[in-house]
């Protein structure tokens, strides 16, 4: 499981340099809101892009991986906002809070997955992580549009306001432009392929030293009841959800351990940058994203092993 390891334990080691560039006070506020904005709407989309626009999506099961990821997301969602009024009455979690424990919840670490699935399955496994962002990237920014819209205080919006919302989405449009370059366009030029693949690249550094530099050490050393909750949902429950909806049409080996990673990763450092813009707890959501780190440490291998059901040369 050393590969695990090696994707995950720089993750947290990131996260925590954030934290420590802000508490010393080595990167001012005026910074970090700069930093944030360049990363949501240029870092991430030019990762999106140049891994979907390179993947072999030609040579693995699209449909039976990315339906049962869909599936699982969709299940998950249904289930988090049904515990909506049990948590605002039993547990005192407002509307800002309750997006933070929807997306920890459901959204995924893109860059962890891709790491994993590439260390373990190579090729094969890139791919396979493709189909996943294809499939769950979009559906996942739709549904948090939703719950901040409803739920994060903000002011009504129109169906027009929305559906201009969703469009310009950073997230939604460089996943549509990815897709379009892989299945209609010919192999980008070489110097535009290199400058979307660097750009890309900082989106996870970028993207998890901005988590650190919103997290407050002393509020995750005891951990509450949104935490608890998006951490077992998402690292625990989804991964036997998407196992189960992806056996059920027939996915099989690899195919099967991929979308265990998939399900199993911590949410997405996007989340906190989503949570900032559009009004959620960042506070809440980085920590989540924190803890659920620290746990997918010891998670994510067991689950890979149980639910993956990997062969003895791949996951040693």
């Amino acid at each position: 499981m050393s590969a695990i390891f090696a994707s995950l334990v720089p993750t947290f080691l990131i996260i925590a340099t954030g934290w420590l560039c802000r508490t010393t006070g080595f990167v001012g506020d005026t910074q970090w809101q700069g930093l944030e904005r360049v990363t949501y709407v240029i870092f991430f989309p030019a990762l999106i892009i140049d891994t979907l626009a390179r993947a072999d999506l030609t040579s693995v099961p699209v449909f039976g991986v990315g339906g049962a990821l869909i599936g699982a997301i969709l299940l998950m969602a249904t289930t988090v906002l049904m515990l909506r009024p049990l948590l605002e009455r039993r547990f005192g979690i407002d509307g800002p809070s309750f997006t933070s424990v929807f997306q920890g919840a459901t959204r995924w670490n893109t860059f962890v997955g891709l790491s994993v699935a590439g260390s373990l399955f190579g090729q094969r496994g890139i791919a396979l992580i493709a189909v996943a962002i294809a499939a769950m990237v979009p559906l996942l920014n739709l549904l948090a549009f939703y719950v901040f819209i409803r739920f994060a205080g903000r002011p009504r919006q129109s169906p027009r306001d929305i559906l201009r919302s969703f469009a310009t989405n950073p997230f939604i449009w460089s996943c549509a432009v990815g897709l379009a370059l892989n299945l209609l366009a010919p192999p980008l030029p070489k110097p535009i392929g290199g400058y979307i693949e660097m750009m890309g690249r900082a989106a996870l550094a970028a993207g998890l030293l901005i988590v650190g530099a919103g997290l407050d050490i002393r509020r995750l050393a005891k951990p509450g009841v949104p935490h608890v909750i998006a951490t077992t949902l998402k690292l625990l429950v989804m991964p036997v959800i998407a196992v189960t909806l992806a056996e059920a049409v027939g996915v099989t080996g690899t195919d099967i351990a991929v979308t265990v990673i998939a399900a199993s990763v911590p949410s997405a450092s996007a989340a906190y940058v989503l949570a900032r813009q559009m009004g959620g707890n960042a506070a809440l959501m980085a920590e989540i994203l924190t803890l659920q780190t620290l746990v997918a440490l010891i998670s994510m291998p067991f689950l890979i092993s149980l639910l993956g059901k990997c062969s003895q040369v791949a996951c040693n």
